[in-house]
């Protein structure tokens, strides 16, 4: 796996083993919210450090996991 995950798995994996971060429905709400807000600070450091693609990509892997959660 690489450090920069590049699928849905690797993405889940990173968040719920590597880094131990439950995927809440709380958790993955607030993260969407902060990442779909292009005046969050983090998520403006997010963008610098990573690139609109990875960010792109990052808030479209916590909408896959909101609709895992409410399924």
């Amino acid at each position: 796996m690489s450090i920069i995950p590049t699928s849905y798995d690797d993405w889940k994996h990173c968040i719920t083993v590597s880094c131990g971060i439950p995927l809440t429905p709380s958790f993955v709400q607030a993260r969407i919210a902060a990442l779909s807000d292009a005046s969050d600070f983090h998520t403006k450091k997010f963008i610098e450090s990573w690139g609109q693609v990875h960010h792109a990509q990052t808030l479209a892997w916590f909408e896959q996991a909101a609709r895992e959660l409410s399924a």
